[in-house]
């Protein structure tokens, strides 16, 4: 059964900023994986810092800790994801959240619970 805590993936912030949409009533977080690489794009200009800024401060954004490198060594031993899909999932496992995104490798994961982005906005 999905959690009502959710941990949003990069490519759902990228979505919903591209979309304007509005995230209904939740718990929301993301992992210090997605800050990183919303805010690492190299043509990023000046204005699309401050927004993506601006929209993470609405976020709890959750560090690696030895839990969640644990995990996502283990996920890394067992899957074929790249490191920072590894982490982020074992973010969401770690968390108990519901991890929202589109990448379908991730939506193979058993030991946790996906949703896309429209299936969140149609709850």
């Amino acid at each position: 059964m999905p959690s009502n805590s959710y941990l949003l993936d990069t490519n759902t912030i990228i979505y919903a900023l591209q979309r304007r949409v509005t995230l209904p009533s939740a718990d929301y977080s993301i992992s210090v994986i997605t800050e990183m690489e919303l805010l690492s794009f190299p043509q990023l200009s000046n204005q699309e810092e401050k927004v993506i800024r601006k929209l993470l401060s609405h976020f709890s954004i959750i560090s690696l800790d030895e839990s969640i490198k644990e995990k996502a060594i283990a996920i890394r031993r067992t899957k074929r994801l790249k490191l920072p899909d590894a982490i982020i999932v074992a973010t969401a496992y770690i968390n108990n959240a519901t991890l929202v995104t589109s990448d379908k490798a991730l939506h193979t994961i058993a030991e946790i619970n996906v949703l896309e982005l429209d299936n969140l906005l149609s709850l």
